[in-house]
């Protein structure tokens, strides 16, 4: 007996902009900034927390120093786990 895609528990799909958003951090190796995500790629603040509880995707905050001020950058990363999410 083979199950579709829509038999499937919902918890276990991934909806689209989650699978866009994580697709688009599986093809940056050093993560996105998460700023860049919300004002370009207009992810919600919301959605991209989700993922990070969900273990889908991981925060790493870097401080970064010019010759000015220092700055404070948050990138998201796809773990592992949001790997397999976009295979299956």
């Amino acid at each position: 007996m083979r199950i579709s895609q829509s038999q499937l528990p919902r918890e276990r799909r991934l909806a689209g902009e989650r699978r866009r958003a994580l697709q688009l951090l599986a093809s940056s190796p050093r993560g996105v900034a998460a700023e860049l995500l919300v004002l370009a790629h207009e992810f919600s603040r919301d959605m991209l927390a989700g993922l990070v509880l969900a273990g889908l995707a991981t925060v790493v905050a870097e401080t970064l120093t010019a010759d000015g001020p220092t700055i404070k950058i948050e990138r998201v990363k796809i773990t592992d786990a949001g790997r397999r999410a976009i295979e299956g």
